[in-house]
């Protein structure tokens, strides 16, 4: 996955000083690197039942449209409050200096369908951590989490693990 770091743009003190933003609208802008990227990220669920995509807003859309055609599945957009047009269930979630919620449509799954979550990058894994909580409580069952970029240090991804999901991500980077 060399060859996919290296299409990942890093932006230095953006949004704040001391982050290192990770941009990967450097790599889906390459054909063979989106391409590359969405067959590896898809790669551990295919053979498994998935009966739809959850792609966590605005990159998990990209992302995970192009996974669930590839699982031939559908795919439900998890977005930020207010967002979704029709009747929605939300989850709140902690971020640095406040809360938030994201929420999927009320009818976006029935009970004990398969989810794959799937999203850009992997931080501290609030934003996921959520979308887990929003699924279950819609009675789905998920069957993973995929993401391109995992930051270690902020252990996101051990924290969705730890909610008994297997996590997959392409490559990692230190630091925040």
């Amino acid at each position: 996955m060399r060859g996919l770091k290296d299409l990942i743009r890093t932006i230095p003190d953006y949004p704040k000083p001391g982050i290192m933003f990770r941009d990967v609208t450097t790599l889906l802008g390459d054909a063979n690197g989106l391409k590359t990227a969405v067959a590896a990220m898809a790669e551990p669920f295919e053979g498994q039942r998935v009966d739809a995509v959850a792609g966590i807003e605005a990159r998990g859309f990209i992302l995970g449209g192009a996974i669930a055609d590839r699982l031939g599945c559908g795919f439900i957009p998890i977005r930020k409050k207010g967002k979704l047009p029709w009747k929605t269930i939300g989850q709140e979630y902690t971020l640095e200096y406040g809360v938030d919620v994201i929420e999927i449509h009320e009818d976006a799954l029935a009970p004990g369908q398969r989810v794959l979550i799937v999203d850009d990058l992997i931080a501290t894994g609030g934003t996921a951590e959520a979308a887990v909580k929003l699924l279950r409580r819609s009675k789905g069952e998920i069957v993973g989490a995929t993401f391109i970029i995992d930051l270690p240090e902020l252990g996101g991804l051990e924290l969705v693990k730890s909610h008994g999901i297997p996590c997959h991500a392409l490559v990692a980077f230190d630091g925040h």
